[in-house]
């Protein structure tokens, strides 16, 4: 089963102006592809980054809404890419819903420690991660609401 929630729903007409954009990082090119597939069904613009520093150099020129990040990432494993994002003022604010093959507690304690807004384990349930996702985007919307950036 499809599900499209549309984000006006969630957060109201005035808000969701446009489709919101989610950054999957992960070096399995079969499962970004089947991400971004179901994700782009469920009412999300994707785009994808098979590295590290494909992702960053993404997220400098086009910042997406929320990013899905692999840990298990080779040369720059996912844990740098989320202290490196956390620790930017330009990025430390986009949610960031980490996946990992692993059932390590500590990798989920240090994943937190780091800023992560969430954590999943592959394979992740579509319908699991589209809820995780949306509740994220609202989650944000919600804290610029109440945050307004200066005028």
């Amino acid at each position: 089963m499809d599900m499209q929630i549309p984000l006006s729903l969630l957060l109201g007409s005035r808000i969701a102006k446009r489709m919101p954009s989610i950054l999957i990082v992960d070096d399995d090119l079969t499962l970004l592809e089947l991400l971004s597939v179901h994700l782009s069904n469920g009412g999300l613009q994707v785009s994808v980054a098979p590295d590290a520093a494909v992702a960053l150099r993404s997220i400098i020129e086009n910042p997406p809404d929320l990013i899905i990040l692999d840990i298990g990432l080779p040369y720059l494993d996912g844990m740098e890419v989320l202290a490196a994002l956390k620790s930017d003022p330009a990025s430390k604010h986009i949610p960031v819903i980490v996946l990992t093959g692993h059932e390590d507690p500590s990798e989920y304690v240090q994943a937190s420690n780091l800023g992560a807004d969430g954590y999943l384990h592959k394979p992740v349930d579509r319908e699991k991660l589209i809820n995780e996702i949306f509740s994220r985007l609202a989650r944000q919307a919600a804290k610029k609401i109440a945050n307004p950036p200066p005028a």
